[in-house]
């Protein structure tokens, strides 16, 4: 059976952050399940895993397979995939493809940060050899769409990711925010857009970053000037704060009841999956304490103005995709044409080497350019009869037939 392209996921439209943490992948278990993927004869795959979705794009004729990868190097279950997950296959496949890419399948609106997700991902599937030409031409396809969108349309007007909407929630619920300590617990990439987001908007001088690598968290704060402390002193500058903004990547929680003595209010935002700040805290009248999916409903004023460039966008996706399927179609008559080429070109060489044996004032450069220009004439007229015709495979069949194109030919 020809393998189709599949794509399986879970994602924030059927599933919470804790749902979706479950089968959240790392950078090592994204590797690892590629490699389980090419054990299993699956030798095309992309693994997309951010906070919104953890989604397998591959070229398979069992769909039921990657499920079983994905919750083998996850910490999800064939039970949970069945409830909140979902199966595309072919056009569906594409399209919903196109539209992660370009934004308009985001929690919010525009979101263009899972393009950059998407790259990466690209670039470790060519890194570990699992990816074939059309997989590559479909992603490379997509991030041409994104790229457009981006410089063509507002769709991505305003600041748009998680990371601003957590900052618009201090912005619009927080008074007197200019006294207040904003400790962020993580640099990573959510961490630094946070930390970005916070400067820029806020006007705080007295933001503090923590991170297990000191390092890192030195290299962000002095391009804002920022102040840094060790991962040792968590406790007390978490007590000492009165805003907590939680970006790390643990598969556990990295703040519970005993990481800090919480005797006044806090405001914690986490944005983390799986979540790293433990529920139990909730309890605690001291804290109000908001995830990830609180903070992506937060209505963002530019997100109907974003609406309208929804047409656009689409438009711009719609010529992309003719584009692509123009290749696709192309690619299943190339060998034959190649082919086809190949032999004429055998022809040629014949008739030229019989003539040059049977005159002395044979002129070989002009032969050659008439004779390739005829060559040329007939594949491109050969190429485009297939490519406009109703009854493809019967047509390639016939031309095959007819000019004996072997199957070693092509």
């Amino acid at each position: 059976m020809k393998n189709s392209l599949h794509v399986i996921g879970i994602s924030y439209k059927k599933t919470s952050a804790h749902i979706r943490g479950k089968f959240n992948l790392s950078a090592e278990a994204s590797n690892s399940l590629i490699k389980d993927a090419k054990k299993q004869g699956i030798s095309s795959v992309i693994v997309n895993s951010t906070c919104n979705r953890v989604e397998i794009y591959a070229e398979t004729n069992d769909h039921n397979e990657l499920i079983k990868i994905l919750c083998f190097n996850s910490h999800g279950n064939k039970s949970d995939f069945k409830k909140f997950g979902y199966v595309l296959n072919n056009q569906k496949a594409i399209d919903h493809i196109f539209k992660v890419g370009t934004g308009l399948d985001s929690q919010i609106l525009g979101d263009f940060e899972i393009i950059a997700q998407i790259k990466k991902s690209l670039k470790i599937s060519k890194k570990l050899s699992a990816i074939s030409p059309y997989l590559e031409r479909l992603f490379s396809s997509v991030i041409q769409a994104s790229k457009r969108i981006k410089n063509e349309t507002k769709l991505s007007s305003g600041a748009t990711s998680v990371s601003y909407a957590a900052v618009r929630y201090i912005l619009d619920n927080i008074d007197d925010l200019q006294s207040k300590k904003i400790l962020l617990f993580g640099v990573g990439k959510i961490g630094r857009n946070t930390c970005e987001n916070l400067v820029k908007h806020t006007s705080n001088k007295q933001i503090t970053l923590v991170n297990r690598t000191k390092e890192k968290a030195q290299k962000i704060a002095g391009k804002f000037k920022l102040i840094v402390k060790n991962i040792t002193e968590l406790s007390t500058e978490i007590s000492n704060s009165d805003i907590l903004i939680v970006a790390t990547s643990s598969p556990v929680p990295t703040v519970t009841n005993k990481t800090a003595v919480f005797n006044k209010d806090l405001l914690i935002l986490d944005l983390s999956v799986p979540k790293n700040v433990d529920e139990k805290l909730k309890e605690n009248p001291n804290i109000n304490l908001l995830d990830l999916d609180y903070l992506s409903n937060v209505t963002d004023k530019n997100l109907n103005k974003r609406k309208e460039y929804i047409p656009k966008a689409e438009k711009i996706i719609s010529e992309t995709k003719k584009v692509f399927d123009d290749w696709v179609e192309t690619r299943k008559y190339a060998p034959t044409v190649n082919a086809l080429k190949t032999k004429l070109k055998e022809i040629q060489q014949n008739k030229i080497n019989l003539l040059k044996k049977k005159t002395s004032t044979f002129n070989n450069d002009n032969a050659k350019e008439v004779s390739e220009h005829l060559i040329q004439k007939i594949t491109n007229q050969v190429a485009n009869h297939l490519r406009d015709s109703n009854d493809f495979e019967e047509e390639l069949k016939s031309i095959k037939t007819i000019f004996q194109l072997n199957h070693h030919d092509y």
